[in-house]
């Protein structure tokens, strides 16, 4: 496979570094890229420890993009589960929905514990998501076990190490709950069924604001790894360029306000009426057309005064020659 690729993508040594980590299943999670190709894994997680997913092994896929790690993978699970959609990519704040929120630092492994971790969560309407009853999905977990993936071949039933109460494994739990904390949270700044106008005006433009910064430096961070000979200031303008301007924030209602500041920003706000602008209309017109006729007086008036002066001189010229 490495003959395929070239080593000195940062992506390539990257997926090479994670492939070699992962290499050996634990009880708890199993990751590899696919033989013929390296930006596409299989991966294979056990349910959470007291929840309706427990005694589930479910298989998915991570696609990853020619970016990695600048930008985030796409989760798509394969093993029927309640919570998450078969065949559909899901909407985490580690998936490809949510690039503002991705950090170049998480890896599949960071994935694959906020899988765990996030399962146990309510969907709450999010893109691929699912709020099955618990006694179906502990039906479902149990019929995972017989899974078998015609892609990459994995069985359930001998896909991750038997489970164990070692360090090792407790220390995953904790990580996969601490992770679901920290995607749930972000999951709730940024869900679109919250109505705008339950976030106070400053913390609105705030959140914009920290979200542009974040795509700039995640794009600045993209240039600097294709283009290794650009200047600071170069990539800098490139990554300023790429993320559009945020408008304005609107400025809050001040109920304050005199009697009298309250009638001067009404006329202020008062549109013009038609029949204003007709009205105003001639005048303009008046004013342009008399302009015009003074300089056609003035330029006939000077044209005579011309004409004279030439008449006066050949008239005195002839009386001379008399």
């Amino acid at each position: 496979m490495e003959a395929r690729y070239n080593l000195k993508s940062p992506a390539v040594k990257r997926l090479m570094k994670e492939a070699a980590e992962l290499k050996d299943p634990t009880d708890h999670y199993h990751a590899q890229p696919l033989e013929d190709n390296l930006f596409e894994w299989h991966f294979t997680v056990r349910g959470p420890p007291d929840s309706d997913f427990d005694g589930g092994v479910y298989h998915g896929r991570i696609v990853l993009p020619p970016e990695y790690p600048m930008k985030p993978p796409s989760i798509i699970l394969l093993t029927a589960n309640g919570r998450f959609e078969v065949g559909k990519k899901i909407c985490l704040s580690i998936s490809g929905y949510h690039p503002e929120t991705w950090q170049p630092s998480w890896s599949i492994r960071t994935a694959l514990l906020a899988i765990i971790g996030f399962m146990p969560t309510k969907g709450e309407g999010a893109i691929g998501s699912l709020d099955y009853t618990p006694e179906e999905r502990k039906s479902l977990a149990k019929k995972s076990q017989d899974f078998c993936c015609e892609g990459c071949g994995a069985n359930m039933k001998t896909a991750l190490l038997p489970l164990s109460l070692d360090s090792q494994s407790i220390q995953a739990d904790q990580e996969a709950k601490e992770l679901a904390r920290q995607i749930s949270f972000k999951a709730e700044v940024n869900s679109p069924a919250k109505s705008t106008n339950e976030i106070p005006p400053t913390s609105a433009s705030n959140l914009s604001i920290n979200s542009s910064a974040s795509e700039q430096e995640n794009f600045a961070e993209s240039v600097r790894a294709t283009s290794p000979h650009a200047t600071t200031g170069e990539v800098q303008n490139i990554a300023a360029s790429s993320v559009p301007e945020l408008p304005a924030p609107t400025p809050p209602n001040n109920t304050s306000v005199s009697p009298r500041q309250r009638r001067a920003q009404q006329q202020q706000r008062q549109p013009i009426s038609p029949g204003l602008l007709q009205a105003q209309q001639p005048r303009v017109n008046t004013s342009n057309t008399g302009s015009a006729v003074l300089i056609v007086l003035l330029t006939l008036a000077l044209a005579a005064l011309i004409f004279r002066r030439i008449y006066l001189a050949n008239d005195y010229i002839f009386d001379q020659e008399l």
